[in-house]
């Protein structure tokens, strides 16, 4: 298990444009979003260890920001016609997303090109953008991961939105997420990989 971490995408970034079909048939773009007071864009999938370590934790954080009105979105980046990764299949995001309790948008970014737009590296991997669609946190939901005994809160992610809510500057200390890699399209991964 190789882990990689974040590239830490320059705060300030606008959102990079995406529009994914989500599990459940609907199409997910930037506009679906644009009424929330931010957006946290989630890069996970079925399979990693790293997810799979945090998915409780996870989907409690994502429900805290729904009530906070800031926007959740899931993507899963994942090349699933490799067989070694047909765990992260359409088919197996419908059913991983049942029994994780998902309440937000679950979307398949099968050219890869929306993970390339945010340098997304590893799963998992996060990225807040305020109401005006610029880049506030990149970086680890906290600082749990398999094999530590720190508890999966979201409280660095949870403390971003809370400075993004009061108006404050992004906070200064940002720590990359680590994972297993985004499984690319052999032949076509990013320069940053």
């Amino acid at each position: 298990m190789v882990e990689k971490q974040s590239t830490m995408l320059a705060l300030g970034t606008k959102t990079p444009k995406f529009n994914l079909k989500g599990i459940d048939g609907e199409m997910y773009s930037n506009a679906s979003f644009e009424d929330s007071k931010g957006l946290l864009v989630m890069f996970i999938c079925n399979h990693c260890p790293f997810v799979v370590h945090v998915k409780d934790g996870l989907v409690e954080m994502a429900n805290i920001l729904s009530e906070q009105d800031i926007g959740v979105i899931a993507i899963n980046s994942n090349d699933s016609s490799q067989e070694k990764y047909a765990e992260d299949s359409f088919e197996k995001m419908i059913e991983y997303s049942d029994n994780w309790g998902f309440q937000f948008p679950y979307t398949v970014d099968t050219d890869q090109s929306v993970a390339k737009s945010f340098t997304a590296q590893c799963t998992p991997d996060f990225f807040l953008f305020d109401g005006n669609s610029e880049l506030v946190y990149r970086g680890q939901m906290d600082g749990s991961r398999p094999g530590n005994d720190i508890p999966t809160t979201g409280v660095d992610i949870l403390n971003a939105v809370e400075a993004m809510l009061a108006g404050d500057s992004p906070l200064d200390s940002q720590f990359p997420s680590a994972g297993c890699n985004i499984k690319w399209i052999p032949g076509e991964e990013p320069d940053y990989f």
